[in-house]
């Protein structure tokens, strides 16, 4: 959905690595500042009776990260609260666009939490895997065909025409598109269901099914604005 911020057991996180990268901070100055918030608030949470632990269980939970040369090391996925707690002290104007991103990144995560609890994406959800249930099964066909014609990566099949219906209603996966993503999803796999037998029964080659597949879908998107 975006590159900010992601689902963590069903809440909206960011990691410390990436605050730091996009707020040109060192990553182990932004360690310290978390820990520092961290030992701090022990003492408030105490005067109100409040359990200290609540800050790093919700806001900051640490976590690792392996880096490019294999090694370990610490980071910490932080909630809206934890990421405004440790970010209110950042200046300066790019510091403003990144805390500007960062809300809006949060904004449209937590929406779509919210929309995933609605009946309407529930019953939505399950329509969708009904029609990926009959595109699913059209695609098996095409494999076998592939395989008849040649083909030496056949049961690739299946992930490139996924590829190609989330990207045509603009969608990285199924798990975290929209209700309005998922129904047209539904149309689009219906749209590859039909080309495919099409083109099976007029015996084309498995490529140029594919690229049927695309131009039909590129008409389509261009009439009913499918991606979102």
């Amino acid at each position: 959905m975006n590159e900010l911020v992601h689902l963590e057991h069903d809440e909206a996180v960011c990691n410390s690595l990436e605050v730091a990268e996009k707020f040109g901070k060192r990553h182990d100055l932004v360690l310290r500042d978390i820990d520092k918030l961290i030992s701090d608030s022990s003492k408030w949470w105490s005067e109100n009776k409040t359990d200290s632990s609540k800050l790093r269980s919700e806001m900051f939970k640490e976590t690792t990260y392996k880096n490019s040369r294999g090694k370990i090391y610490r980071c910490f996925e932080m909630n809206r609260d934890g990421f405004s707690l440790l970010c209110m002290g950042f200046t300066g104007k790019e510091a403003l666009d990144w805390k500007l991103k960062y809300i809006n990144a949060f904004n449209q995560m937590e929406n779509y939490i919210r929309e995933k609890q609605s009946q309407s994406w529930i019953e939505t959800r399950t329509v969708g895997k009904l029609s990926r249930k009959a595109e699913t099964d059209v695609l098996k066909q095409l494999v076998e065909y592939a395989k008849q014609q040649g083909s030496e990566h056949a049961d690739m099949l299946y992930m490139t025409y996924s590829k190609l219906a989330n990207k045509t209603v603009g969608a990285a996966d199924r798990d975290t598109a929209t209700a309005k993503q998922l129904m047209n999803l539904s149309v689009t796999e219906n749209i590859i269901l039909k080309v495919v037998e099409e083109g099976i029964s007029q015996q084309l080659h498995y490529k140029e099914i594919y690229k049927n597949c695309k131009d039909r879908l590129a008409i389509v998107n261009q009439l009913a604005y499918l991606t979102v």
